[in-house]
């Protein structure tokens, strides 16, 4: 194993760690705001990945230029979603954790069954686009541009959510908000209004890595279940309800699933993410940067 060999699977690592990281802040940031975990999170993501595919099929746009417009989909899908379906489930009065839970996962299984039946279980693929099969080189490490771009897009996507959380006034009171949802009200603040905004929000975040993945990953009715499952694991990692705990959890999960690639065989390449996992859990059960 060379040192090349090495810093090649790191660059790789890192660069999808950082779009697992995009998928999981969407999670974090609806978790952080209202205590709630989306199990049809995985679902929006094959959503969108199917959204970026007919958007190229039917009209030729190419998922780099559609991405602006599946992530505005995504946004008023998840708004819709909390509107017509989660607020209703968080008025339970009675075990309204497990409803919440039983809610989403019930619209998981509901939208993979709808997609099987209108899109087929067929693995679809997009055959051209600006990036696809295309990489370039750096001092011998060869980067896929697709995961490049996804890359910078996170990294932009992140900073933006940043600046918009801390230096906006809605994303002050996304804040506060979540801090006190019944304080909000006596300030005229509409706290489903809120919480719609933080799951559109929420889902336009994942919406934009569907829409980069659409180019170099098969794209079928189960895609969203094992990018879900690592989004959960990268939640808890960094943290429940840490934006940013998401972000740097899903580069530390890239870089791990990376090394165990290099020392076991590739099919067991998540063993290394759920154990190191496990290893933060009996350390730190609330995460690497959760407060709670």
């Amino acid at each position: 194993m060379t040192a090349q060999a090495i810093i090649q699977s790191l660059a790789s690592g890192l660069l999808m760690g950082l779009l697992y990281g995009l998928i999981a802040v969407g999670l974090a940031l609806i978790f952080g705001l209202m205590d709630v975990t989306n199990f049809a999170h995985g679902e929006f993501l094959m959503i969108a990945m199917y959204l970026s595919f007919f958007l190229f099929a039917f009209f030729a746009i190419d998922p780099l230029l559609s991405a602006p417009l599946v992530a505005a989909a995504l946004f008023v899908f998840g708004a819709v979603v909390y509107l017509l379906i989660v607020r209703f489930a968080m008025r339970a009065k009675a075990n309204a954790g497990m409803v919440q839970i039983f809610t989403t996962f019930g619209l998981a299984i509901v939208m993979r069954g709808l997609a099987q039946y209108f899109f087929t279980p067929d693995y679809r693929s997009i055959p051209q686009s600006w990036l696809g099969g295309k990489t370039i080189s750096v001092a011998g490490i060869f980067l896929p541009e697709p995961q490049l771009v996804g890359a910078l897009v996170s990294i932009a996507a992140f900073a933006g959510l940043y600046f918009f959380i801390h230096r906006t006034d809605f994303g002050r009171a996304l804040e506060a908000t979540r801090e006190d949802p019944g304080a909000v009200a006596l300030v005229g603040i509409d706290k489903n209004r809120v919480f719609a905004f933080g799951w559109g929000l929420g889902a336009a975040l994942v919406g934009l890595a569907g829409a980069i993945m659409a180019v170099f990953f098969y794209i079928y009715p189960d895609v969203g279940a094992s990018f879900a499952l690592i989004a959960y694991v990268t939640v808890a990692l960094g943290g429940f309800g840490s934006v940013f705990g998401a972000f740097a959890g899903g580069i530390i999960v890239g870089l791990v699933e990376a090394v165990t690639a290099l020392v076991l065989p590739p099919s067991l390449k998540s063993v290394g993410i759920y154990a190191v996992y496990l290893l933060v859990v009996f350390i730190r059960p609330r995460g690497l940067f959760g407060s709670m």
